[in-house]
């Protein structure tokens, strides 16, 4: 037996779990707002008198915020000291739990979630830190472990708890959980170490203008493509340029931007000058291959949890209660596979358990395309939501912890802020991109079947505006047929035809993300084949 296994300098690094707890709330925190997003779209919907597509904007503007902000939020955290913004910005998550609690537009409810954004932007990179901060060895490597578990319990919590107060009071209660939670982080929040800051930091406001920006015209593209117009302008577009629609030109601007910001801080560190981010966390190929991997898991993910709640409680008009039990058996399988799948890191490598979790997505989305139907609770398609909450459970966990094995303490906030860069954008992104993709696909769907059908002549067709179409509900199809002069029968027609090309328009999403599954085994061949086991030292 050594003496190092047994030194006193072990002992020492054993410290209380009481500061983890707050960190793990503070995650729950931020993944319970999240989770309870898609809950709250069918009340939000009700309450505002807007479209699916309009109310979802509360989780796009969440994650364009985080994403946005997180890499300047890092530095923030840096400059000021950890502990002190952390309970500031905890302040202002409680301010943003409010404005959704006494919304009574939409637009309050987007800036509520604006303001839980730029919070987050801060708590992500400071998880990470805090976490190197207080704790050493193995109850660091267990400490990091935890904010994947935490994310999971969240988003399980979230539809449980959400889905039954949506259902017998309303879903504005379910944010004063997030207030709750926000308190009650504060006060834990003392029990942290405390940390001074270095104020001769200084923050790269060119960069972070640049990123901060490539990441708004992202989201905002993405989020357009179907409001503006993939090529042509549409009339909901703000503008046009010579015509064409400017949701791809801003993608396109976003993307130079993005590698904009990638030379000025290659130019800085050359310089010897302190970057926004320091990049050489993703050096190697292997750290790279994490990143894309971990978008594409919270994509995935943003996609499903979008789609599945928008079909039930708009499309069939179900309770948020019924939602929260759909969605129970992926919730409940992502949480206890984030928990348990580090039990399997000693035995198998990452490239191993990505390569073999995205397997399990793919074929769990190609089966819920064949089998889902309008009853979720079938037994295949619950057998399909747990296969894919097994891959997304174990990738959550697997790939952030990648990142982190391959940083030095020093960097794990640049790690946090990389982390919520790329978890954000990818939720942000995932269900812009969905929603444009299923209202598109409905739309083209729903046109050729009319051309299809003879039974509707074109006088009724005419009075229908076709280049709207949106995810609706059989009763409110037959209020707006009930304005034309079709008669009960041609009603019957057509809302049987919108049920069947909703229900196709579902499986061909599910489709389109087994695709996505499938190309993102070619990052995941990429990751490293050591056992993670806790962030390294830099002296080691």
């Amino acid at each position: 037996m050594s003496a190092a296994k047994s030194s006193p300098e072990t002992v020492e690094e054993r410290t209380s779990w009481t500061p983890m707890i707050g960190l793990f709330l503070a995650q729950v925190l931020m993944s319970f707002n999240v989770a309870a997003l898609p809950i709250s779209l069918g009340g939000m919907v009700e309450d505002f008198g807007v479209a699916p597509t309009v109310a979802s904007s509360t989780i796009v503007v969440y994650g364009l915020a985080v994403a946005a902000l997180v890499m300047t939020g890092a530095k923030m955290g840096q400059r000021i000291g950890w502990v002190i913004i952390f309970r500031v910005v905890l302040i202002v998550f409680a301010g943003s739990s409010l404005l959704m609690i006494f919304s009574r537009t939409v637009a309050w409810a987007i800036g509520g979630q604006i303001l839980a954004g730029a919070a987050a932007a801060i708590i992500v990179p400071a998880l990470v830190a805090l976490i190197a901060e207080n704790y050493r060895g193995a109850q660091q490597a267990a400490a990091v472990g935890s904010l994947g578990s935490a994310r999971a319990f969240s988003g399980m919590s979230a539809f449980l708890i959400g889905g039954t107060l949506g259902t017998l009071v309303g879903w504005r209660p379910i944010f004063f959980i997030t207030l709750g939670l926000a308190v009650i982080v504060f006060a834990l929040s003392f029990k942290l170490r405390s940390d001074k800051g270095d104020p001769t930091i200084r923050i790269d406001l060119v960069a972070s203008v640049l990123i901060g920006a490539a990441i708004v015209l992202l989201t905002m593209g993405f989020n357009n493509l179907n409001a503006w117009g993939i090529i042509r302008a549409e009339d909901g577009a703000p503008f046009s340029i010579a015509g064409l629609s400017p949701a791809p030109a801003f993608v396109i601007i976003g993307i130079v931007l993005g590698q904009a910001f990638f030379m000025w801080t290659r130019r800085r560190i050359a310089g010897g000058k302190v970057p926004l981010v320091d990049i050489s966390v993703l050096a190697r190929p292997t750290e790279r291959a994490a990143v894309y991997a971990m978008f594409v898991v919270v994509a995935m993910e943003a996609a499903v949890n979008f789609t599945v709640p928008t079909y039930i409680q708009v499309v069939q008009g179900r309770t948020p209660f019924d939602t929260s039990l759909a969605m129970l058996p992926f919730n409940l399988t992502v949480f206890v596979t984030a928990t348990l799948i580090v039990r399997f890191y000693k035995r198998y490598s990452p490239r191993t358990i990505a390569l073999f979790s995205f397997g399990l997505t793919t074929l769990a989305l190609v089966w819920l395309a064949f089998v889902v139907t309008n009853n979720w609770e079938t037994l295949p398609t619950i057998l399909g939501l747990i296969v894919f909450g097994i891959g997304q459970g174990a990738l959550v966990t697997l790939v952030f912890n990648v990142l982190v094995t391959a940083a030095p303490k020093r960097l794990a906030g640049d790690v946090g802020s990389i982390r919520g860069t790329a978890q954000n954008l990818a939720s942000a992104v995932g269900t812009a991109v969905m929603g444009g993709v299923l209202v598109t696909v409905l739309s083209a769907g729903i046109m050729n079947a009319v051309d299809d059908h003879a039974g509707l002549p074109e006088g009724i067709v005419a009075q229908v505006d076709l280049d709207n179409v949106n995810f609706i509900s059989n009763d409110e199809l037959e209020e707006v047929l009930a304005e034309t002069t079709a008669t009960p029968d041609q009603v019957e027609q057509a809302v049987e035809l919108n049920a069947e090309q909703r229900l196709r328009t579902l499986k061909i999403g599910f489709l389109i993300l087994a695709g996505i599954s499938l190309v993102a085994a070619l990052p995941a061949s990429r990751l490293p084949k050591y056992r993670p086991d806790e962030i390294p030292d830099p002296a080691g």
